[in-house]
């Protein structure tokens, strides 16, 4: 199969990730933090090691600051939930995904309001915007890095520099920027960073990390056992610890620290621009076909998304096709982000996405667009 899903999960994954939680599973994977004996305590100091290696990745001076989740939707669950109080006023984007949407809505019952700041029909934000929606009760900014629908990328060291400047909380969704966008939490004023270990970490489904700068005052989403403090049965907040309460899943924490090490070794920027190349030959192609709607803006401005739909093809029925008829994982919808895609017209019929990887190929891309001359000349 041609796998262009890389938005939903990257494929395939390092070897030295694979062979990491391999040796895990099979040879020592004791709970870590819950014993002392040598299992443990193996596992425990990769875990630490973990956490050392995203630290260095996003230019962390505390390792600790940095909690692992199961998922993005967890982490920004746990930055949204954590902070934010009755009569608090949030500014986000309509090009968020619902995993920042849906909890702010959720929050509106306990008195929280929200602005969503509206993209052009590419979907883009400016700073102006997100400004001119600032009210005197905003705690917090919370803004993707790029789109997960047309692979816009934001202004995050702009959008973090007036957050810093405001005395505002800057929470940034990375589920699309890390591992080809470099992301310096110092650098471009981030309080918090919610990303997944799965994407462009290229590491394991079911990992994911949030970073919480020193000083921002934040409540652990879940309470439970944290392997300290065990006498007190309120839950301690104190860092990593309270934050992950119950077992980690140490085997794919320990493969994750592989895939960091793997990303870093080529670089953020490395494996963006190489993206980059490959959405400008499809973008190519594309423009070349009169019944393809390509959506979103030049290669330059994305990461590496190309969002199209094919006259007269419903977008769900053109993914099945290409999975069927010609081998190639593609996804379409509405990306779990019904408002992203009301902002660039594709409301009521949503859009397939493509999504490429760096282990993806022109050679790839020309079999695909192939594919598609084939379906419009069989199903028009």
């Amino acid at each position: 199969m041609i796998y262009l899903d890389n938005g939903a999960t990257s494929f395939p994954k390092p070897k030295t990730m694979i062979f990491a939680m391999e040796q895990c599973i099979s040879n020592y994977c004791g709970n870590p933090g819950r014993s002392g004996h040598t299992m443990s305590m193996k596992t425990a100091e990769g875990i630490y090691n973990a956490r050392k290696s995203a630290a260095r990745f996003f230019k962390v001076k505390d390792p600790s600051r940095i909690i692992f989740t199961k998922n993005t939707t967890e982490s920004l669950n746990i930055g949204i939930r954590g902070v934010l109080r009755s009569g608090d006023h949030v500014v986000t984007t309509a090009m968020e995904h619902n995993s920042v949407l849906r909890p702010l809505k959720e929050l509106e019952r306990f008195g929280v309001t929200c602005s969503i700041v509206t993209a052009d029909e590419k979907g883009r934000i400016s700073r102006q915007n997100i400004e001119r929606s600032i009210k005197s009760n905003t705690k917090m900014i919370v803004m993707t890095a790029a789109s997960n629908v047309t692979g816009t990328k934001m202004p995050i060291k702009e959008v973090g520099e007036l957050a810093r400047t405001r005395g505002l909380l800057f929470l940034l969704d990375g589920a699309q920027g890390a591992g080809n966008i470099d992301i310096d939490v110092e650098e471009m004023c981030i309080d918090m960073l919610a990303v997944p270990g799965h994407k462009g970490l290229l590491g394991p489904l079911g990992t994911g990390m949030l970073y919480v700068r020193p000083g921002v005052e934040i409540d652990p989403l879940i309470a439970g056992g944290t392997g300290t403090l065990s006498k007190n049965i309120a839950q301690p907040k104190s860092f990593p610890e309270g934050f992950e309460a119950g077992t980690v899943n140490a085997p794919a924490i320990i493969g994750l620290k592989e895939s960091i090490d793997y990303v870093s070794k080529i670089g953020s920027s490395v494996i963006g621009g190489y993206e980059e190349e490959l959405v400008e030959y499809l973008d190519e192609n594309l423009l070349n076909m009169d019944f393809i709607e390509l959506y979103g803006p030049k290669p330059k401005e994305k990461t590496g998304i190309s969002l199209i739909n094919m006259k007269g093809i419903d977008s769900q029925e053109l993914t099945t096709i290409l999975n069927n008829e010609y081998g190639i994982a593609v996804r379409g919808g509405f990306h779990c982000a019904g408002l992203a895609h009301k902002q660039i017209g594709t409301w009521q019929r949503g859009g397939v996405r493509i999504s490429v990887g760096p282990f993806n190929t022109k050679k790839e891309l020309q079999i695909l667009t192939e594919a598609l001359w084939k379906i419009n000349k069989t199903y028009q």
